[in-house]
C-alpha cells in the first residue's frame, strides 16, 4: 500500500484523517504532546517544528504524500503567544513544503477561512486575504511560504468544522452541549457568520483535493450561517428546546484575537471535482442518528 504521512494526528481533525484513510493507504500519524493509538496507524512521536527530526521521518518512512494539519488552531492563544505558535503554524508547514518538494510527492495544507477579514463573503480561491488576527495571518504566511519552496501543494481552506470528538480533542459543538445539558446560559453571536461543515465532510474533501485538486481549494459547508442559529438548530436536533441560548454581538464579547464578521466560502472549485457536503441538518441528524 501508498504510505500517507498525516501531521497532528492526535487533532480533532488529524485523528479523523487518519482513521478514514487506513482504507486505503497506510498510514504514519504524527504526534507531539498527546500520544494516543489508533486502530492500523503506525503512530510516530515528533516534534514538527524541529526540522532534523522531521527530515529523519522522511528518511524513514519515504512517504507517497503528505498532509499537513498539525497547528495551533486556537485563535486567542495565537494572539497572545505569537512566536510560539509561528513555529508550529508557519515555520514547520514550510519546511514540511521543502521536503515534499525534495521527495516530488503531493502536499496537503490545511489552511482556514480565517484568512479573510470578513466584509467581503462569500470568498473565492482568487480573493485577496486579508486576515484580522495572528491566527489568520500565520497561516497566510505559511500558504505563502509553502507555495514558493513547492509550487504543487494543494492548500485547502476549510471553515469551521464540527464532528463528534477524539481522545484528545473536541470541535466547537462539544462545550455547546454540555452548557445546554447542564442548563447554563449559552452566549451566541448573532452577527458572525460562517459555512460550518463536518468533519466527515472535510475529510472527503481533502482526500479529494489529494487526488483531483490543485492549487488553492475552499472547503466550506453549503450554508451561511450565525453561530446563534446554528445553536439554535443544534437544540432542535438534539431536542434541548429549553436551552438558554442568549443572542450577542461580537463586540459585546472581549477576546484576545479580533473576529471577522462573515468568512463564508463559496466552495464551487471544490464541488466541481465531486465536493458534497449535506445541509447542516442532515450532518447533525446523521451525526447523533436521529433519523
Amino acid at each position: 500500500m501508498r504510505k500517507l504521512l498525516i501531521t497532528g494526528a492526535s487533532g480533532f481533525l488529524g485523528w479523523n484523517m487518519c482513521r478514514f484513510a487506513t482504507r486505503e493507504w497506510e498510514v504514519f500519524g504524527t504526534v507531539f504532546s498527546h500520544q494516543i493509538d489508533i486502530a492500523g496507524v503506525h503512530v510516530v512521536r515528533i516534534d514538527v517544528t524541529d526540522f532534523y527530526e522531521l527530515q529523519e521521518v522522511f528518511h524513514k518512512i519515504v512517504p507517497d504524500a503528505v498532509i499537513h494539519t498539525a497547528a495551533q488552531s486556537d485563535p486567542n492563544y495565537c494572539q497572545a503567544n505569537q512566536a510560539e505558535t509561528k513555529r508550529i503554524n508557519v515555520d514547520s508547514s514550510i519546511s514540511i513544503a521543502g521536503l515534499c518538494a525534495d521527495y516530488s510527492i503531493p502536499c496537503v495544507f490545511t489552511s482556514t477561512d480565517l484568512v479573510f477579514d470578513g466584509r467581503h463573503s462569500p470568498y473565492r480561491e482568487e480573493d485577496p486575504v486579508c486576515p484580522v488576527s495572528f491566527y489568520g495571518e500565520q497561516k497566510v504566511l505559511a500558504e505563502m511560504g509553502m507555495i514558493k519552496c513547492c509550487p504543487t501543494v494543494i492548500i485547502c481552506r476549510l471553515s469551521l468544522m464540527f464532528g463528534m470528538p477524539g481522545p484528545q480533542a473536541a470541535s466547537f459543538i462539544q462545550p455547546m452541549i454540555q452548557a445546554m445539558s447542564e442548563g447554563r446560559e449559552l452566549r451566541l453571536f448573532v452577527d458572525e457568520f460562517r459555512t460550518p461543515i463536518s468533519v466527515g465532510s472535510a475529510v472527503k474533501g481533502l482526500f479529494l483535493a489529494l487526488e483531483k485538486g490543485s492549487g488553492l481549494l475552499h472547503l466550506g459547508g453549503i450554508e451561511r450561517i450565525s453561530r446563534y442559529d446554528f445553536g439554535k438548530l443544534l437544540s432542535d436536533i438534539l431536542d434541548m428546546r429549553s436551552a438558554r441560548l442568549l443572542p450577542c454581538k461580537q463586540k459585546d464579547v472581549v477576546m484576545a484575537a479580533p473576529r471577522p464578521p462573515d468568512v463564508s466560502l463559496d466552495s464551487t472549485r471544490a464541488q466541481s471535482l465531486g465536493f458534497r457536503p449535506l445541509p447542516l441538518a442532515e450532518e447533525l441528524k446523521g451525526l447523533f442518528c436521529i433519523v
